[in-house]
């Protein structure tokens, strides 16, 4: 089938959220004298916040009874971090023209909670580019499963093989790709050189290095 929707994911591919993010949880987590190195913190990007407490909560011995409250302060301190702080990331404006102009559906799907999708996409002007908005927040799973894509895709009326979806972590590229769709990934330069990006179609530096022929590569 051709390719005629891209789907996105969010935060730390279409705005810089992902340090306000780790902000907010590690803050949280050291209330429980959790310290997280970097590649810790890295290697559980991409989930929900409710797996991502439940898996250190786990690796650490923490009661989860806890953990509820835990993921309400996470998600309300990110919240008000990217309203107040974050930027857009290189490329957005002419990734989501360049689709747009091409007459294709396009489609957002991302772990992060509804309320701040909408934070997101008001920012940053762009809630008219996109036809449907996904979050896994109330779906039985996340990233790294398939569901948010399949979920976003049904929203866009296509089927999985005609979607082309852009991540910038590992467990969003898993997803995507387990959804059998096609998946360009835009890691963060610390981890451009990380081997697990092999699973990917196409691995780029930027949203900007995208055009007609690396879409033709991919079709």
């Amino acid at each position: 089938m051709q390719i005629n929707t891209a789907i996105f994911d969010m935060d730390g591919l279409l705005i810089n959220s992902e340090p306000f993010w780790q902000e907010a949880g590690v803050e949280t987590l050291g209330q429980f004298s959790i310290t997280l190195s970097v590649d810790e913190y890295h290697q559980s990007l991409g989930l929900r916040t409710k797996e991502w407490l439940e898996y250190w909560f786990t690796q650490f011995n923490i009661d989860k009874s806890l953990a509820a409250a835990a993921e309400d302060r996470i998600v309300a301190k990110a919240r008000e971090k990217i309203q107040t702080h974050a930027e857009p990331l290189e490329g957005i404006g002419y990734i989501l023209s360049f689709f747009k102009e091409k007459g294709f559906k396009i489609g957002l799907a991302t772990s992060s909670p509804m309320s701040l999708i909408d934070v997101v996409v008001d920012k940053l002007k762009i809630r008219g580019y996109f036809d449907a908005f996904a979050s896994a927040e109330t779906l039985l799973f996340s990233k790294p499963h398939p569901e948010v894509y399949l979920f976003c895709a049904s929203l866009l009326e296509r089927s999985p093989l005609q979607c082309l979806c852009f991540e910038d972590s590992f467990n969003g590229m898993v997803a995507a790709k387990s959804a059998r769709m096609k998946c360009v990934v835009v890691p963060e330069a610390t981890h451009y050189d990380h081997p697990g990006w092999g699973a990917a179609d196409m691995k780029l530096h930027s949203l900007l290095q995208f055009d007609e022929s690396t879409l033709c590569a991919l079709d």
